[in-house]
């Protein structure tokens, strides 16, 4: 990820793991880490010197979390949601919305928009920040996802045994077809094994798409 914030004008930090995925695929969840600057902390107790007030935007539910003073800001889970475009799977893109950090201080809750560090701690995925306005140095993020090359290439592979298992088929009935003698029982428990075991396949594709996809359309159905 290319994108490493800056600390406030008062020294905080404020950084973004990016750790999972919905099973819907409808909501990204990061670990929102932040690390008071030597102003706001008081050296004697290690606690804040005033209240702190954290507020994310681009999230599924409203997430505004303060600390009062003498407390210390630990970290917590930020849910953020996620437009798809689940058509193209295996090559399918997430994305999230305008994603900000406003940090609030003091008594009067004076407002400054943080940068935020982006960490990709998220197994089989491609995760690209950018900002989107380049021109602003404090325009809000946007998160996209895309499956990372070594999830494709097990999804096409999956794919790939699909079509083998339904031109073995093929080649074995136009065989037998042409010699029926050659034809045996046994090979009904055959055909009814490689029948059974598109399924377990198709719920092993990585993502599990959507039933009634171009997958299903263009190569499940053909294969069964």
């Amino acid at each position: 990820i290319p994108i490493h914030g800056a600390p406030t004008s008062g020294g905080t930090t404020v950084t973004l793991d990016v750790v999972s995925i919905s099973n819907t695929y409808n909501e990204l969840v990061g670990d929102l880490i932040i690390r008071p600057g030597p102003a706001l902390v008081d050296p004697a107790t290690d606690g804040l010197r005033q209240d702190l007030t954290v507020a994310v935007t681009s999230v599924t539910t409203p997430v505004r979390r303060t600390y009062s003073k003498g407390m210390l800001p630990g970290v917590f889970p930020v849910p953020l949601t996620l437009a798809r475009d689940v058509e193209r799977w295996p090559f399918d893109t997430y994305y999230t919305g305008p994603i900000t950090v406003t940090l609030f201080t003091g008594a009067a809750q004076t407002p400054e928009r943080a940068n935020v560090t982006f960490v990709d701690k998220l197994a089989g995925w491609k995760v690209d920040v950018a900002r989107v306005n380049n021109a602003n140095a404090f325009a809000p993020y946007e998160v996209q996802l895309q499956r990372s090359p070594s999830t494709m290439l097990f999804a096409i592979t999956i794919l790939c045994i699909f079509v083998a298992i339904a031109a073995v088929g093929l080649f074995v009935a136009i065989q037998t077809t042409r010699d029926p003698r050659r034809f045996q029982s046994p090979m009904t428990t055959w055909y009814a094994a490689m029948l059974f075991a598109v399924v377990p396949l198709r719920n092993a594709l990585p993502g599990s798409p959507a039933f009634g996809s171009w997958i299903d359309l263009t190569i499940v159905l053909w294969v069964l």
